[in-house]
């Protein structure tokens, strides 16, 4: 894999109590992500920007205060569009059957590791996003052809859906280079003439 990674600069936060594991796994993704470094569960919820969410969490399971466990489960009750991987010195057991994780690194973790890891989770992420995006924009295009523009400019779930595609399709085209070919070819599909 070396440097290159498929997604370029994706957001990455990553969750450690101990600085010197923390800053060490931000290091080794210098270069191909934006890493945001938080000490500590209650931190990373603090971090943590719904509205502008990171890719990829990496989250170390064992943390005084907020554990990493919990810290996940949060993440998944507050219905965050990221990708979770575990980066833990705890080895894996059947307690981990339950956890809504998306992948589990064990420390320490290579750095080729780390960053395959972090590309796989942001590519999987894109096209959950791009299924979400057809979704929305599919709602979008019945509503605006059934709608007259007066009940269109009067519907706040219009303007909901509109917003959520806009961030919807600004995250998918940070993350996947042929974004534009595949929501061109979407967007070319006649949904209203029949």
């Amino acid at each position: 894999m070396g440097d290159t990674m498929h997604v370029e600069q994706p957001r990455v936060l990553m969750v450690d109590d101990e600085r010197k594991v923390a800053d060490a796994y931000a290091l080794r993704l210098e270069g191909v992500a934006d890493v945001t470094v938080a000490y500590g569960g209650r931190e990373a919820l603090d971090l943590l920007d719904e509205e502008a969410p990171p890719d990829v969490v990496l989250l170390d399971r064992h943390m005084p205060g907020l554990s990493g466990d919990e810290v996940l489960d949060r993440i998944r009750e507050r219905e965050v569009r990221t990708r979770v991987i575990m980066v833990t010195a705890i080895d894996p057991d059947l307690g981990i059957l339950d956890m809504p994780f998306d992948d589990y690194l064990s420390k320490p973790a290579e750095r080729e590791d780390l960053r395959a890891a972090v590309d796989q989770q942001c590519q999987v992420l894109a096209y959950e996003l791009l299924g979400e995006y057809f979704g929305l924009e599919s709602t979008r295009a019945v509503l605006a052809a059934e709608l007259t523009s007066e009940e269109a400019e009067s519907r706040d779930e219009l303007a909901a859906i509109e917003e959520r595609l806009s961030l919807t399709e600004a995250r998918v085209r940070n993350l996947l280079p042929e974004a534009e070919e595949l929501l061109s070819e979407f967007s070319g599909i006649d949904r209203a003439g029949y």
